[in-house]
């Protein structure tokens, strides 16, 4: 199977998950988003180490929107260097994937 759905990883404070999560939904970049309430991350950032807690974002989309959904994240999160991180689906239940498509399917207005 080709790559051409993607689980997109992305961490950002609690108290924006829920937000950038349903800005994605809404938009129709991705067709899910699950949050992983609290996660500890410990990283270097401007010659310190941190230690915070976190949410975790797991965006369910096509590889086709990658972009998209990395520039509207980029937008809206309130960190200057989010960590966005794309992995391809390389097995997954052909109905599930069909379902990523329609979702993600732009809504055109007329």
């Amino acid at each position: 199977m080709e790559a051409d759905y993607l689980v997109v990883l992305i961490t950002a404070p609690r108290e924006n998950a829920h937000h950038i999560a349903r800005h994605l939904v809404e938009h129709r970049l991705a067709a899910c988003v699950n949050i992983v309430p609290e996660i500890h991350s410990t990283y270097h950032w401007e010659g310190e180490i941190h230690s915070d807690s976190e949410s975790l974002l797991m965006v369910k989309t096509t590889a086709a929107l990658f972009e998209a959904v990395s520039a509207t994240v980029r937008e809206i999160h309130p960190y200057s260097v989010p960590e966005i991180i794309a992995l391809p689906i390389t097995a997954a239940y052909d109905g599930y994937l069909r379902w990523v498509s329609e979702q993600t399917i732009p809504v055109t207005k007329e």
